[in-house]
């Protein structure tokens, strides 16, 4: 391969991964100073947290219901 191939195609980095900004159960920006951190997401609370987790357990459940 010459050099101008090289430069042509640079290599192929991976994608950054995005900054999670809101919480994934009120969608409230999630501040530096408050945020609660469970399994690989951030939360702007505790009570987030538990209000997610519950409200997956329910659609899991009706999920398995239907089938």
């Amino acid at each position: 391969m010459s050099a101008d191939a090289v430069k042509e195609n640079p290599t192929e980095s991976k994608p950054k991964a995005e900054k999670q900004t809101n919480c994934p159960a009120c969608n409230k920006l999630i501040k530096k100073i408050k945020r609660y951190y469970r399994n690989g997401k951030l939360y702007c609370s505790k009570k987030c947290w538990r209000s997610f987790v519950t409200k997956s357990k329910e659609e899991a459940a009706a999920a398995a219901a239907a089938k």
